[in-house]
């Protein structure tokens, strides 16, 4: 017997950046785009550091070691 395991709509599934903003993508397709400087590490980071992040809590969240920075989906979704 096989189980279905269906991702949450919340979990975030794709990062990336422009100058000013991070975006990120969701399961259910929505993007949520916010401002760099509401996170002062990432503002402050370079593109690489920026780049260098995985997913945590099954994507529930991000997280960078470079900066040691973490932003969950629920957050995302308050701003």
């Amino acid at each position: 017997m096989s189980t279905l395991v269906a991702k949450a709509a919340t979990d975030i599934v794709t990062v990336r950046f422009t100058e000013t903003s991070l975006i990120v993508t969701l399961a259910d397709a929505r993007r949520l785009e916010v401002p760099l400087d509401r996170y002062p590490r990432l503002w402050r980071a370079t593109p690489a550091q920026r780049a260098n992040w995985r997913l945590i809590a099954g994507g529930a969240g991000i997280h960078w070691d470079d900066v040691d920075e973490d932003i969950s989906a629920r957050s995302l979704l308050a701003s």
